[in-house]
Formats: structure tokens, C-alpha cells, sequence
């Protein structure tokens, strides 16, 4: 077997082995199975075009679908977040979380939610995301290009608030400003902050807003984000959660 730069680590194998049924015999290696997917993610190869010495293409997207549909991969996601949080010193629960939305130019296979964003004229979906301070992803939602973020909001604040209870405040940019402030307050008992940005036009981070465009920027160094290949919603945010596995796991 290569020894391609996108296998696991004997230690980072020890951590994913734990949501894995590593104990049944099976005529092909887990571990393998799992080096293969993180190639299809970092390299944006198709299926079908995985090399040789991985196990048959057809057997790596049934493990892929199935841990897919067992939220196995989701399940690992928040794992790796709370092990890294409390490896910086953090809370294993976030209470802060930062949101913004990141359109997608689709392909032509892709089709499930398709639209266009007028506004960076992208014709595709978008990537909502909630991070957390350090950039770990905690929710994510794919939707239409054409959804304006304030309308979107509320489905990924939803989807936030299924894994992780403690979030009081969620930092947003000038986007989401208007009624959807008292939504959020009303529906999750979140304050929703607008960063306001410098009334002037010279540059100026504005703060907490880049840590959640650097969390965009590491989804993007894998290459099957570059633009959106799948035909199903759920399978662009199993990638997403792959790609930030991926990022977490360097950091063991």
C-alpha cells in the first residue's frame, strides 16, 4: 500500500477506530477504507478514479454512504471538537459561536439545491457555518445560492442547537442584522451580535469575523470543496465535516 500523505497516522487511527465496529472481521482493512475516503477529499478525485491499491472504489463509497447515514462521521466531528477545546485549555461545550455564509459554484452533477447568488454572482449553493472561537465547525447547512444569509440563519442556528446547548451569544456581521435578531432571541434564547464594519472604506479586520473566513479558507485546502460535486445536500456537509476531521486530526 502507498504511503499517500492523506493516511492516517497510527495515532490518529486510534482516535477514529473508536466510532468504527474495528472488532468484526471483515475482508478489507477499516483503516484502509477510511485512508481512501480522506484521499477522495483532499485530492477532489472522483470515485471512480481512486488508484489501484486502494480497495475497490465501489466498496469505499458503500463505507462512506453507510457511515454517512449513521451519522458516524458527525459523530466523530463533535468528538474532535471537544478533544480539541479541551486541549486549548476550553470548555468541552462552546458558548460563543461565530456564523457567516460562503457560496459554492456547483457542477453539472450536482442538482439537489441549486440556485444563484446575485451578490458574488455564483451560481450553486452556499455553505452556512457556525464556528466556534477557535474556528472549529459546530453546525453546518447547505442550502441555495439564492438564500440570503439573514434567511438562512435560522435553520443552521437550529441545527447548532442540536449538539451544543450551552451557545448564549452567536457573532454575526452587518448581513444578519434586522428582525432576525429578535428571532434567534425569541426561538433559541440566543443574542445575535452584529460586528458593525469601520464606517470608513480603509481595510480594517474586523473582529471574530476572521476566525470564521479562516475556517472557509481550511475547507478549501481540500480539494473536493473547491466546488460542489454531490447530488444530495447531506453529502456536501458529510465532506465539510470530513475536511474539518481531517484538519483536527493534525493536531494530535
Amino acid at each position: 500500500m502507498t504511503n499517500y500523505p492523506t493516511n492516517l497516522s497510527n495515532s490518529q487511527w486510534q482516535i477514529i477506530a473508536k466510532f468504527l465496529d474495528v472488532e468484526r472481521s471483515r475482508k478489507y482493512d477499516l483503516r484502509e477504507i477510511v485512508n481512501a475516503i480522506l484521499y477522495v477529499v483532499k485530492t477532489g478525485c472522483q470515485w471512480r478514479m481512486l488508484p489501484g491499491d486502494f480497495a475497490r472504489w465501489e466498496i469505499v463509497y458503500y463505507y462512506f454512504s453507510s457511515w454517512k447515514k449513521k451519522g458516524v462521521w458527525e459523530e466523530t466531528h463533535e468528538s474532535l471538537v471537544e478533544k480539541i477545546r479541551v486541549k486549548c485549555g476550553r470548555n468541552e461545550e462552546p458558548s460563543v459561536g461565530i456564523i457567516d455564509a460562503q457560496s459554492v459554484k456547483s457542477t453539472l452533477v450536482s442538482s439537489e439545491d441549486k440556485g444563484f447568488d446575485a451578490g458574488k454572482k455564483v451560481k450553486g449553493i452556499k455553505r452556512h457555518i457556525i464556528v466556534d472561537t477557535l474556528g472549529l465547525i459546530l453546525a453546518v447547512v447547505i442550502q441555495s445560492a439564492s438564500v440570503q444569509d439573514r434567511d438562512g440563519a435560522v435553520s443552521v442556528v437550529e441545527k447548532l442547537t442540536e449538539s451544543w446547548k450551552k451557545i448564549s451569544k452567536i457573532f454575526a456581521d452587518g448581513g444578519y442584522a434586522g428582525k432576525l435578531i429578535a428571532t434567534i432571541k425569541e426561538k433559541f434564547k440566543i443574542e445575535l451580535a452584529i460586528i458593525k464594519r469601520d464606517e470608513l472604506h480603509s481595510f480594517k479586520v474586523l473582529p471574530k469575523r476572521w476566525i470564521v473566513e479562516r475556517t472557509f479558507s481550511w475547507i478549501d485546502t481540500n480539494r473536493q470543496n473547491s466546488k460542489n460535486y454531490e447530488r444530495l445536500n447531506q453529502t456536501s456537509v458529510t465532506m465539510v465535516h470530513l475536511s474539518a476531521i481531517r484538519i483536527m486530526l493534525n493536531r494530535f
